[in-house]
C-alpha cells in the first residue's frame, strides 16, 4: 500500500474524470483544493465542462444498458461491494488523511467520516440480497401477483462538502446495490472525495467500467445537465433546500426520480425531569453545535428548555464550549476544527451579528479564535434570549452555533419544535419515557431521538423542506429502484 498521504497526492500532480474506467482530462482546466484549517493549497482537481459530464452519463447508459451489472447475479454485486467495504477498510489511514486535509475531520469524528463509509458499503452488500420478486396479497385477483424491484437506470448522486466521503459511498453502495449505474459530482470544495473513491474502485474491486463515474465541475451549466438530461433516470442529491428545490425543478422536465436529503434545524427538547449528567451535556454540546464545526444538517442546533433549569444547562454548556480545542486536525486534541471555507466563515458570522442586531445575547463564543492566524475558525457559540420565530431559530446557520429556546409545557415545546421550514431530526431528553415518546410522537421530523437512542438500520430524510424520500436500510435501497407489478393467471 502507498504512504498515508497518498489519495491526496494522486491528484497534486494530476488526475482525471472517471469517465467508462479511464482517468479523463477536463474540458476546463483544473482547480485549486485548499486545506480549510491551513489556507493551503493541497491539490487540484479537473474541472469538468458539459462535454465531460456528457461523456459520463453516456458511459453510465451504456453501462447500463449494454453492461453486466444491471442483469449481474445479486450474489455479483454483493462480492464487488464487499470488495469495496473490505477496500475501504485497508485504506482507512488514507481516507483519514484525506478527511483532516480536505475538509477538517477532527479525530474524534473520525468513525463518522473513515469507517462508517466501508461498513456503510458493507451493508449495501447484504441489501444487494434482498429478493427483488416476491408474491403479494393482492384484493380482487384472479391469479398471482408479483410485486417486482427493477434498477431505474442511470442515477446522478450529487453530495456536498460536509461529510463527502461519507455521502459519496452511501449514495453509490445503494445504487449499485439495486443494480444501477451511477455518475458522482462531488462539491467543488472536496473533490479529491470522489476522485479517490474512483480510484479505490478502480484499483482494488471489479465493479466493471462505465458502472461508476466521477466528475468533478464547478459550472453551474455542467452540474445542471445532470438534472436535465433525458439519459439520467434519478438524481439524487443531498445539500441545502434552495439548491435541493432547484435540483428538483430541473428533473421536472423529464420527470426523473428525485431523493432530496436537505437542510435541517432540529430541536433538542429537555424535559423538566431530565438527568443532567455530565454525558447529556457533552452530547447536547456536540449534537448541537461542535459535531464537524456544526456543518451537519442533522445538528440539533435549537435546544428547547423548560424555565426549572434555563440557567443550569446554559451555564454548564458554555463552561464545556471554553473547554473545546479549535484547531488543524492533524492534532489529535483537537476537538473541533474549521469551516469549509472563507466565503462559509463570514456566513456563519453573518448569523450570528444578525442574531445579536435582533436580541439575541451570546453567552459564549460569537467569533473567531483570536489565537488562531489562518484556517477558517469560528468558536462554540450559544445564543439565548430567542423567540421561536427569530432569524437565528429559524434559518439553517450550519455553523457551530446553539440556540436556546425556553417553553412552559409539552404542548408548547412540540409547537416550538414545529415552528421550523425543515423537518430533519430531533431529540428528546427526560426520565419518563412515555412522555418522552408522546412528545415525540408529535413532531414533525423524519427521525426523532429519545434519551439518545438513535434509530438504527432506519429510513433516514425529513419532512417538509428537508426533503423528498428515504436513504438507508430496505425502504432506501427501493428507493433507487421501480417497483412492477405482474399478474399472473391461476
Amino acid at each position: 500500500m502507498a504512504d498515508s498521504r497518498s489519495l491526496v497526492d494522486t491528484h497534486q500532480l494530476g488526475g482525471g474524470h472517471y469517465i467508462a474506467g479511464e482517468w479523463i482530462d477536463g474540458g476546463s482546466g483544473r482547480y485549486d483544493v485548499i486545506n480549510p484549517a491551513t489556507e493551503q493549497v493541497i491539490g487540484t482537481a479537473p474541472d469538468a465542462d458539459v462535454a465531460d459530464v456528457e461523456r459520463a452519463i453516456e458511459a453510465a447508459r451504456h453501462a447500463f444498458g449494454t453492461g453486466p451489472w444491471p442483469a449481474a447475479e445479486p450474489a455479483e454485486r454483493a462480492r464487488c461491494l464487499r470488495q469495496l467495504s473490505d477496500a475501504l477498510l485497508a485504506r482507512a489511514e488514507e481516507i483519514y488523511a484525506l478527511a483532516q486535509a480536505e475538509w477538517g475531520c477532527s479525530a474524534n469524528e473520525r468513525l463518522i467520516h473513515v469507517e462508517g463509509p466501508a461498513f456503510m458499503v458493507g451493508h449495501a452488500a447484504e441489501l444487494a440480497m434482498e429478493p427483488a420478486e416476491a408474491p403479494m396479497d393482492a384484493w380482487g385477483a384472479a391469479g398471482t401477483t408479483l410485486l417486482r424491484y427493477e434498477p431505474l437506470g442511470v442515477v446522478a448522486a450529487m453530495t456536498p462538502w460536509n461529510f463527502p466521503h461519507t455521502l459519496n459511498v452511501m449514495k453509490l453502495g445503494a445504487a449499485l446495490a439495486a443494480g444501477n449505474t451511477l455518475v458522482l459530482k462531488p462539491s467543488p470544495l472536496t473533490p479529491l472525495a470522489g476522485l479517490a473513491l474512483a480510484r479505490i474502485i478502480h484499483e482494488d474491486t471489479d465493479i466493471p467500467p462505465g458502472v461508476v463515474n466521477v466528475v468533478t465541475p464547478t459550472g453551474i451549466e455542467a452540474s445542471r445537465l445532470l438534472t436535465h438530461d433525458p439519459r439520467v433516470d434519478m438524481v439524487s442529491f443531498t445539500g441545502s433546500s434552495a439548491v435541493g428545490r432547484d435540483v428538483m425543478a430541473g428533473a421536472a422536465g423529464t420527470m426523473k426520480r428525485v431523493l432530496l436529503e436537505c437542510g435541517g434545524k432540529s430541536a433538542s427538547i429537555l424535559l423538566p425531569d431530565v438527568d443532567l449528567n455530565e454525558d447529556l451535556l457533552q452530547r447536547l454540546l456536540f449534537e448541537g453545535c461542535t459535531m464537524h464545526a456544526g456543518q451537519a444538517c442533522i445538528l440539533n442546533s435549537r435546544l428547547l428548555l423548560p424555565e426549572s433549569i434555563h440557567d443550569e444547562v446554559v451555564g454548564r454548556l458554555a463552561e464545556l464550549a471554553s473547554n473545546v480545542v479549535i484547531g488543524d486536525p492533524v492534532d489529535p486534541s483537537v476537538t473541533m476544527g474549521p469551516l469549509i471555507s472563507r466565503e462559509h466563515l463570514e456566513r456563519v458570522e453573518g448569523f450570528v451579528s444578525r442574531a445579536v442586531a435582533d436580541g439575541a445575547t451570546v453567552v459564549t463564543g460569537g467569533a473567531r479564535p483570536k489565537d488562531l492566524s489562518s484556517g477558517f475558525y469560528f468558536e462554540p457559540t450559544i445564543l439565548t434570549d430567542v423567540p421561536a420565530d427569530a432569524y437565528i431559530a429559524q434559518e439553517e446557520v450550519f455553523g457551530p452555533v446553539l440556540t436556546v429556546l425556553r417553553y412552559r409545557d409539552d404542548d408548547e415545546a412540540v409547537s416550538v419544535a414545529n415552528n421550523s421550514p425543515y423537518g430533519l431530526g430531533g431529540a428528546v431528553w427526560g426520565t419518563d419515557v412515555e412522555r418522552a415518546l408522546a412528545i415525540a410522537r408529535r413532531i414533525r421530523t423524519g427521525q426523532v431521538s429519545i434519551n439518545g437512542t438513535i434509530p438504527g438500520d432506519a429510513p433516514f430524510g425529513g419532512f417538509k423542506q428537508s426533503g423528498i424520500g428515504r436513504e438507508g436500510g430496505v425502504m432506501g435501497l427501493r428507493a433507487y429502484m421501480e417497483p412492477k407489478a405482474i399478474g399472473v393467471p391461476a
